[in-house]
């Protein structure tokens, strides 16, 4: 078991530290003869890559993507694919006064605590920058998922801090979702959140929010019925993502004040298709999927790093005050939105090929 690695069959192990020379992931598992567009593993990467915009950290990196093993004339050979990411950006002397301070609701004092050893600089391999490497496995998962399956994988900003966009009738498109700073699609909520973060960063402040994630043309069967349900999994993936604080499928919490007749899904015949006529259940029942959208939420708390002055305690145990400075964002919730969607094809590419190992023999 590797403390490193998510997925059965398509395994992900990811490397790398904040502020070292590099970061990615070795993927074994992966079925050769696929095709490989490094273009648009780069593509999402770019959505994911700190210096967006003034709403993001100011941290500037390129994340370009290199394929070292694995892949030959665009095309998987079945090998361990290694791609990565070169720190280009680092500066580590933005953390010299923290060495020996706790930051508040940081993973400083718990790391310290498990390894006997203090966090290193920009949070180490606790920082969501590793998670570059992670896009860059989701990206390859879905372009997988798109030659095996009609999968689609598709998430945006639902609401951040107090503001929620109204229900949306249909999925936008991910180039709709991009138009947005903030990944919102509703246009008013977004120029709302805009002006939220901002008021948020002026006063050294943070603020969290929600992803709504919608996976689209799974076929009924993914997912096994005790410790590999796909909502499992997919919960799993999710809450290894740094601020991540809960996770709703369906109709989530709100099922727990209805009745079982307000919510049960029936099933109805249309075509040769077997569907529910509502999705309460999110698309997965028993911890397999039914063939209808798979749909969850997913909470981030606001980002720990913030310039506003704090009380806590060095590893000495005495108090002292904190102002966290640097270069951070004071809401992680829009650059989520691709690491949400990687992390999700990375769930559902192993739970594809555990269904073919798993289809009766013929």
């Amino acid at each position: 078991m590797s403390l490193s690695q998510l997925g059965d069959v398509f395994r992900v192990l990811s490397y790398g530290e904040s502020h070292g020379p590099e970061i990615g992931v070795v993927i074994d598992g992966v079925p050769a003869g696929l095709n490989v567009d490094e273009s648009q593993i780069q593509q999402q990467l770019n959505r994911r890559r700190p210096g967006q915009s003034d709403l993001t950290t100011s941290r500037s990196e390129p994340d370009r993507v290199q394929i070292t093993s694995g892949v030959v004339d665009g095309k998987t050979i079945g090998s361990p694919i290694c791609m990565r990411v070169a720190n280009t950006n680092t500066r580590s002397k933005d953390y010299d006064q923290l060495k020996e301070v706790y930051r508040p609701s940081h993973a400083d004092y718990t790391y310290h605590m498990k390894y006997g050893v203090p966090t290193l600089a920009g949070g180490g391999r606790s920082s969501a920058r590793v998670t570059a490497g992670w896009v860059a496995a989701g990206a390859l998962a879905e372009q997988f998922l798109h030659q095996l399956t009609s999968i689609q994988v598709l998430a945006w900003v639902d609401s951040i801090h107090t503001i929620k966009q109204p229900s949306l009738p249909v999925d936008p498109t991910r180039a709709q979702i991009d138009q947005s700073p903030v990944r919102c699609p509703d246009t008013k909520s977004s120029n709302q959140m805009e002006e939220r973060i901002r008021w948020a960063a002026e006063r050294g402040d943070s603020l969290g929010g929600t992803i709504q994630l919608s996976i689209t043309n799974c076929p009924p069967g993914l997912g096994d019925p005790v410790f590999g349900k796909l909502n499992a999994k997919l919960a799993h993936a999710l809450h290894s993502l740094n601020a991540v604080k809960g996770i709703e499928f369906g109709g989530g919490f709100d099922l727990s004040t209805k009745t079982g007749s307000e919510v049960n899904d029936e099933f109805v015949q249309t075509g040769n298709q077997i569907g529910t006529s509502t999705n309460y259940s999110g698309g997965i029942q028993g911890g397999i999927s039914n063939g209808m959208p798979i749909t969850a939420r997913i909470a981030f708390k606001p980002t720990s790093s913030i310039s506003k002055a704090q009380q806590t305690v060095n590893q000495s145990g005495e108090q002292v005050e904190l102002s966290v400075n640097g270069r951070h964002d004071p809401c992680v919730v829009p650059r989520a939105v691709p690491i949400v969607e990687a992390l999700s094809a990375i769930v559902l590419m192993d739970a594809y090929l555990l269904h073919r190992i798993h289809q009766p023999a013929s």
